[in-house]
């Protein structure tokens, strides 16, 4: 019997939700020992030291989104058989302090990224933007997108008839990216007086002059809070930061069979096929004919929802994101 371990930050983050513990059932079910453990910041090298015993245990240790040093990554390296660095943001970067400025960047951040790819046997990367970073230290690589289970959401229900809604679901420190499209929606309320905003998260923006649907996040219901809605959205800033994401909030839209409207920026483009599943903007006279059309026309949401839905299910699929991720881990366990 196989052994694994899955290490991350914070157990509940989204991140290590989706691309870790999504594994957890079915790496037990191939008969596989899975533990799931915290790994504490900073203390470099004690933590590794004092978990050595775990990491002898496994066949296989995961590290998700934690960069080591060098002199830890060798050390990681020592007492644990085979390690993947599974990286599904920009970590090697830190978030702009405020919106319009560039990625706060270090060498120190850096090294550590290109330590932490030098020192395991593969990286996997949730898109091709991490993947270029990490391709000039990696000496193995594998691009597995973040993916997402679409029987787990069921198509909207909302109407013609109801007040056109527009959805946004994320994470506080995301509410930032709200603001580029704040005069959009301004503009979109005043020629639609029912227009609300569905913000799907633990806070909320207080915007006068926009109607703010406040829906709390949870697990258990935000697929139903999605299925509410008419339109999903994502704007982002062009930065080292925002390019390295992998645009989940997309999958799960499309997954509601949503139409979406999103930034260009980074995996956005990707998920979102401009035209065809949705619409790709960039200032915001674009986000507001953009959503525009999509307010105006049942019909255009209508079949731009199916294709984003079919989209999802066919590239973004969670079973084969499972089976991939499966293979790999049996191929780094039995060498």
């Amino acid at each position: 019997m196989s052994r694994v371990v899955l290490l991350g930050y914070d157990l509940g983050q989204p991140s290590f939700r989706h691309r870790m513990q999504s594994l957890a059932a079915a790496l037990e079910s191939a008969g596989w020992q899975v533990r799931c453990e915290r790994f504490p910041g900073g203390r470099y090298g004690l933590r590794t030291w004092e978990r050595r015993e775990l990491l002898r245990w496994a066949d296989v240790v995961v590290l998700h989104q934690i960069k080591l040093s060098a002199l830890e990554a060798r050390l990681f390296a020592s007492l644990a058989r085979r390690r993947i660095f599974d990286v599904d943001d920009a970590i090697y970067v830190r978030k702009p302090r405020r919106l319009g400025l560039p990625a706060d960047d270090s060498p120190w951040r850096r090294r550590k990224f290109a330590a932490t790819c030098r020192w395991v046997d593969v990286v996997a990367c949730g898109n091709e933007v991490l993947a270029e970073v990490a391709r000039t230290a990696a000496r193995d690589l594998r691009i597995l997108p973040t993916s997402i289970d679409a029987s787990a959401y069921m198509p909207t229900t909302a109407t013609q008839d109801d007040p056109p809604t527009i959805a946004w679901i994320g994470s506080p420190e995301n509410l930032v990216y709200l603001e580029m499209i704040r005069p959009a929606l301004a503009r979109l309320a005043v020629r639609h007086p029912a227009l609300r905003l569905k913000v799907i998260c633990s806070r909320f923006p207080e915007w006068p002059e926009v109607t703010i649907e406040r829906v709390p996040w949870s697990a258990p219901t935000e697929a139903a809070a999605l299925a509410g809605a008419h339109i999903g959205i994502m704007p982002l800033s062009d930065d080292e930061w925002s390019r390295g994401k992998c645009a989940f909030k997309l999958l799960q839209y499309m997954a509601a069979a949503l139409p979406c409207v999103a930034s260009p920026i980074g995996a956005n483009r990707e998920a979102v096929i401009d035209g065809v599943s949705g619409f790709h903007a960039r200032g915001t006279d674009e986000w507001e004919r953009c959503l525009d059309r999509l307010i105006e026309s049942p019909d255009l949401r209508a079949r731009f929802g199916a294709m984003g839905r079919a989209h999802v299910e066919s590239r973004y699929s969670m079973h084969a994101y499972r089976v991939r991720y499966l293979e790999l881990l049996a191929r780094l366990a039995a060498g």
